[in-house]
């Protein structure tokens, strides 16, 4: 198969959507002239008119404020927030209206609105362009969240999003954007809620997301090396997530260890930590243990940020433990 870029999965994603379905509009601050801070819609607004890729000022309560109408007038809005750590100007317009409004008019709307949004560290960008807030949103019923880990599920699952009736988040890891893998010329639409398997195991699984899935696969490939058959399971969407092929790798393997780069404490790994604790208790052998950042802010040193981000060798170290 051909190689694809992240970030050119991305545009296609938008392009495929936006030929298909003249009602889908972008909207966002430079996503239109500059093609939007890491490039993802470039081109765009000279193939579909400035009518639907469309710029706006630098606010992002007035981007998601202005996407919610559209989407409750019939309008598809995918809606760009530069970096994640910038959602908190919009959260009113998300978690107070967007989640809700399927609830507070009895069913009768649908608000189909994408908020695509870069997260994570690895580029210095130090602590307010670096944060992984995906669990806020995964918190909020009514909200949608998927993280893809590279091109093809990046394509995937934002075509999803984009034809999902309801708000959803797209969460992309920006050190991801220059990622090339494999994939099919058009890659498959994806269904949200559904784990993949990144690699087969019997002694241990990793879940993991997003970028934190190559750090899951290069801890597994050192253990293979002692030994160890590490399973690998890509979540791919947060909210719902895929309980069910954890449980079953659970099963197989009678061990876990969750790894994300967001912050440790109360987040993704923790709720998945907490479910296989219930409903797979009787399948573990060992106790579940969690691998995230440490409870501060995002360093701008680089050699703070590489203790700062899980690392291969901290998931092995975990998995050692488990395995013990």
């Amino acid at each position: 198969m051909p190689e694809l870029r992240y970030l050119r999965a991305v545009n296609m994603a938008l392009a495929d959507a936006m030929a298909e379905d003249p009602s889908v509009v972008l909207i966002g601050e430079d996503v239109s002239e500059a093609g939007g801070s890491f490039g993802a819609s470039r081109g765009l607004k000279d193939r579909f008119g400035a009518a639907r890729v469309l710029d706006t000022p630098i606010s992002e309560a007035a981007i998601a404020g202005a996407a919610v109408g559209a989407a409750m007038s019939g309008l598809k809005p995918v809606i760009e927030i530069m970096f994640m750590d910038f959602t908190t100007l919009a959260m009113d317009a998300l978690v107070n209206q967007a989640a809700k409004a399927r609830f507070m008019f009895g069913g009768q709307i649908s608000l189909p609105l994408v908020l695509r949004t870069p997260h994570g560290g690895g580029l210095g960008a130090g602590p307010q362009h670096s944060q992984c807030l995906e669990a806020w949103f995964a918190h909020v019923p009514g909200l949608k969240v998927v993280c893809p880990s590279d091109p093809a599920s990046a394509y995937g699952l934002l075509r999803a999003a984009i034809a999902d009736p309801d708000p959803v988040i797209v969460v992309e890891h920006k050190a991801l954007y220059g990622m090339k893998a494999e994939a099919p010329a058009t890659p498959p639409i994806l269904p949200i809620g559904k784990a993949a398997i990144a690699r087969d195991g019997r002694d241990l699984t990793i879940v993991s997301y997003g970028a934190a899935v190559r750090t899951a696969l290069a801890a597994a490939e050192q253990l293979h090396g002692e030994g160890v058959e590490a399973e690998v399971v890509d979540l791919l969407s947060l909210q719902p997530w895929d309980e069910a092929a954890v449980l079953a790798s659970l099963a197989k393997t009678h061990r876990l260890v969750v790894v994300h780069e967001a912050v440790e404490a109360f987040g993704v790994g923790a709720e998945i930590a907490a479910r296989m604790a219930d409903v797979g208790f009787d399948e573990l052998d060992a106790p579940i243990l969690r691998v995230g950042a440490p409870f501060m802010p995002t360093p701008f040193s680089k050699a703070l940020e590489d203790q700062f981000i899980p690392s291969p060798a901290r998931v092995v170290e975990a998995a050692r433990r488990a395995l013990a």
